[in-house]
């Protein structure tokens, strides 16, 4: 097995070219003096272009359905360097977890882990998926190493976000539904409960504008888009047609001016996977994230090699 390398002490890991899939270096790093542990993917030749995997919390750098390493390999594959770590607190690193609105110095840290593990790296993309997304909206503007931003049903919620997206979109969806209703007519349905869940719901999604629910939403889908506004490189945004998260950011969206200027934007690339859900649990889900990552990244990265017309 490949011994941990301590980094940016030590020279940097060059990738060999035995396999198309390059090497799979375990790395470890510092963050504040905190130890973290990463998986560096090298393809088997110099990559210009490098995506750091952001992961959020409660999580872990292999991604639910093993996507994060799924995903890695497919670029380091395709020559495209990439690095999934784990934040502190989370996973194998030490340290206490702070919420994915502070792990800026995480992200950092990686970043110039990743750059000094392979310098043939010209720009760093960052790719995220749920609050991790939210995480790369507030930290792209920061750091101009970044050359653009990958965004996989990015985190709003709030207790008044989540109540008016079940009632918008789960319980309507629930009415048209044949396996619901086979569920009512069994002994399994709970009436009472599910009645204290939808008035629950319903009571929340009506707070009264200015409570504490309200501001919490309005303060960070808002500062997520001024944030992610100033960034001006380009962001790839993708959202699932089956999950609770990308409809509550959706209905943010629509709630946003700011949001809506910054989607119409040129810079900004938007997918969507109608059946997928919030982790793309399906193989065939993970495939076609790997593939749209990849060949977003090689366009971007082309763009910049040819520079300004």
């Amino acid at each position: 097995m490949t011994p941990f390398a301590k980094l940016p002490d030590g020279d940097p890991l060059v990738a060999s070219a035995g396999s198309h899939l390059g090497r799979e270096i375990p790395v470890t790093f510092e963050c504040d003096g905190t130890k973290l542990i990463g998986m560096l993917h090298a393809p088997s030749r110099p990559a210009t272009a490098g995506v750091l995997i952001v992961v959020g919390g409660p999580q872990y750098r292999l991604g639910s359905h093993r996507q994060f390493l799924f995903l890695a390999r497919a670029l380091a594959a395709g020559g495209i360097a990439a690095f999934r770590f784990d934040c502190r607190g989370m996973g194998d690193s030490d340290g206490e977890f702070r919420g994915f609105e502070a792990i800026g110095p995480d992200i950092r840290a990686a970043v110039d882990t990743m750059l000094h593990a392979v310098p043939s790296i010209r720009s760093v993309m960052l790719w995220g998926l749920c609050d991790a997304a939210s995480a790369i909206c507030f930290y792209a503007q920061e750091d101009r190493r970044i050359g653009g931003a990958i965004l996989l049903n990015p985190w709003v919620r709030t207790e008044v976000s989540e109540a008016r997206a079940y009632l918008r979109h789960y319980y309507l969806q629930r009415i048209f539904d044949r396996a619901f209703w086979r569920h009512v007519l069994s002994r399994k349905f709970k009436p009472v409960e599910a009645g204290r869940s939808l008035f629950g719901n319903f009571a929340r999604a009506v707070a009264a504008p200015g409570s504490s629910g309200e501001r919490g939403q309005v303060a960070l889908a808002e500062r997520m888009a001024i944030d992610l506004e100033k960034y001006q490189g380009p962001v790839l945004l993708v959202l699932s047609g089956r999950d609770l998260t990308a409809k509550e950011f959706e209905d943010a969206v629509r709630g946003s001016e700011r949001w809506r200027r910054i989607l119409a934007d040129r810079r900004v690339t938007c997918r969507a996977l109608p059946e997928a859900d919030h982790t793309f649990s399906k193989r065939v889900w993970r495939e076609q994230i790997a593939a749209w990552t990849q060949g977003w990244v090689n366009q971007i990265s082309i763009s910049d090699q040819a520079g300004p017309s």
